[in-house]
């Protein structure tokens, strides 16, 4: 059993295209992230991201909220390194998911790009989810910690 869920844990095909795919998606997400958690990059930090996140204007459960949060944050630091890329992909998919159905999705496709709708849609979400996917399918890839220990496991089993 310890294999098996060490094997969907850390086992990567490696290669180029997959460390492209998650460094990628750590650098798009860590600003979002250090926003939410840090108050970085012009971000509301953490109180003020859970303010937004369970008032009325969002209503999420705490729990949810502080979620999303650790997801985006702490997701984009273990996708940079290339650790538990699986769970941080699956995360991070689910938060997609999540602000599309209760935000973008009423905005349409496109985001705004000449202020002509009310906010933003759904397109960057998209692509997120895409490369997610990419490191949920096919793991850390290249130089990443996930590669690191499935080697070491593959050689001790």
């Amino acid at each position: 059993m310890s294999n098996l869920i060490s094997n969907v844990l850390f086992s990567t095909k490696g290669g180029l295209p997959l460390l492209i795919a998650r460094l990628t998606l750590a650098a798009v997400m860590f600003p979002h992230g250090a926003q939410k958690a840090l108050g970085m990059f012009g971000g509301a930090g953490w109180s003020g991201t859970m303010g937004f996140f369970t008032s009325e204007t969002l209503g999420l459960p705490w729990v949810v909220a502080a979620l999303v949060i650790l997801i985006e944050f702490v997701g984009s630091l273990l996708l940079a390194v290339g650790f538990l890329a699986r769970p941080a992909a699956i995360g991070l998919i689910a938060v997609m998911v999540g602000a599309i159905q209760k935000v973008h999705l009423a905005n349409g496709f496109f985001m705004n790009w000449f202020g002509a709708q009310e906010g933003e849609g759904y397109e960057y979400h998209l692509l997120v989810i895409g490369l997610a996917a990419a490191v949920l399918v096919g793991g850390a890839g290249s130089l990443s910690v996930d590669a690191g220990l499935a080697g070491s496991r593959s050689k001790s089993a």
